[in-house]
């Protein structure tokens, strides 16, 4: 067992905040259908912030606790200063706390996804600075032969403080005073910090496949190492596709159409090599973890076709804002990064040979499945329906449009309630399982 307990207090941290993230978006849906359901005590307003605060902290920290971990596994770098690694932890857990609590107050004094306090700014940066010098004191002796996965953690880190510290430039006077570049550049530093948290959960992944195929060879190819640089490229010029709607150079447009290209073709890729060189052994040595890569295999297959289409810019001119893009960056975040976080969490807990009912995570899998595949439907329907009444309905008004939807919500909400349940019964398993493995 590892002795270093903060790793798993990261992990567990990730796993709450996905229950809350559930919760919140369930509340938020059941508003769509009973607009004054807890209105007054939780409004949308409020339940929006809080809902993509928790899934963002779960994809953070998990992949945070999962790295921590996997560096204090290996006995050729123990992590540098589990000192460190504690301040880290309770610097983004306070600031956490502090942010939820600004949000409940309708403290909303930031940005679009990031509407707290500019002086949260501060910790989370400091956070993101302990981690990277945990991470490269660990690491530097064995700088020259990292495997793909190492470099795929060291950038997420370096680019999540770069893009995190771009997201509050808005602060500054010029930006204020330039609408155009402020907002071409609220929408860069978004983008490219999803792709920076991609780093790291897509590191993750291939190291995860690297050692349940006992095979590091991979890892170490010029093939995952070019797919890295696609990917860097992606992270660095990909969020341009974004901001197709902002007067922006033509140079910006085109540049971004060519990258959206690639999209999520790197990991498509890896994952394909990666299952067909797996051994039967290799796949019943951890068959939870297994089957959860190769949902996350699923959705990176549903996410490349919807993605290449909604780049194109005579697409997205109709889909940008609509449903259809939330269904791009749910089944990124819930089909893709939760599935790869839940394959990380099953494999620690499987390689620490800590009893869970493998029954229960699997039904919780089916029902989740079955779930989120028809409530994505659900969300690209909304997002059509959406498209036909902007663009080419001109008789409904907004309030009779929302009540020709009315139906459409009351699905939305009852396959996001099938969702909750199958995920809460997932992580309740691995939360028992990660007590299991702190013994």
């Amino acid at each position: 067992m590892n002795t270093n307990r903060y790793p798993f207090y990261f992990i567990t941290a990730g796993l709450v905040s996905l229950l809350l993230g559930l919760l919140c978006g369930l509340l938020a849906g059941f508003q769509y259908v009973v607009p004054d359901f807890i209105k007054e005590t939780l409004p949308f307003t409020a339940l929006r912030p809080l809902h993509t605060l928790f899934v963002v902290s779960w994809v953070l920290l998990t992949a945070t606790g999962g790295i921590y971990y996997y560096l204090s596994q290996n006995h050729n770098e123990r992590l540098s200063n589990s000192f460190l690694v504690q301040i880290h932890f309770w610097i983004f857990i306070l600031t956490g706390f502090g942010i939820a609590v600004s949000y409940l107050f309708r403290n909303f004094a930031g940005k679009e996804y990031l509407e707290f306090p500019s002086y949260y700014y501060f910790p989370i940066v400091l956070g993101w600075l302990l981690f990277g010098i945990t991470y490269f004191k660990t690491l530097a002796a064995t700088f020259k032969s990292w495997p793909v996965y190492y470099w795929m953690w060291a950038t997420g880190i370096g680019m999540m403080m770069y893009h995190f510290t771009e997201a509050h430039l808005w602060l500054l006077p010029y930006f204020k005073s330039h609408f155009i570049q402020n907002t071409a550049l609220q929408w860069k530093a978004g983008g490219s910090y999803v792709g920076s948290w991609n780093m790291l959960v897509y590191g993750t992944a291939v190291y995860i496949m690297a050692k349940m195929s006992g095979d590091d060879g991979y890892a170490k190819s010029g093939k995952a190492f070019f797919f890295y640089f696609l990917g860097l490229t992606n992270l660095m010029f990909g969020w341009a596709h974004h901001v197709y709607i902002v007067p922006t150079a033509p140079w910006i447009r085109y540049l971004a159409y060519g990258i959206s290209m690639t999209e999520w073709i790197i990991l498509a890729s890896m994952i394909y090599d990666w299952k067909n060189n797996l051994t039967q052994d290799q796949k019943t040595a951890f068959p939870i973890a297994h089957q959860f890569m190769r949902l996350a295999d699923f959705w990176v297959f549903l996410n490349i076709i919807l993605a290449l289409l909604i780049s194109i810019p005579a697409i997205n001119l109709f889909t940008h804002g609509t449903h259809i893009t939330v269904a791009h960056s749910m089944g990124t975040t819930i089909g893709i990064n939760t599935m790869i976080l839940l394959s990380s969490v099953t494999y620690i807990i499987e390689s620490n040979q800590c009893s869970f009912s493998g029954s229960k995570i699997r039904f919780g899998m089916r029902l989740f499945q079955t779930s989120f595949v028809l409530f994505w439907c659900c969300l690209l329907l909304m997002g059509v329906q959406k498209v036909h009444w902007t663009f080419f309905d001109k008789t409904l008004s907004f309030s009779q449009f929302q009540e020709a939807m009315h139906g459409f919500y009351l699905v939305f909400v009852l396959f996001g309630l099938r969702i909750f349940i199958g995920l809460y019964r997932i992580v309740f398993e691995l939360l028992n399982g990660l007590r299991l493995s702190l013994k």
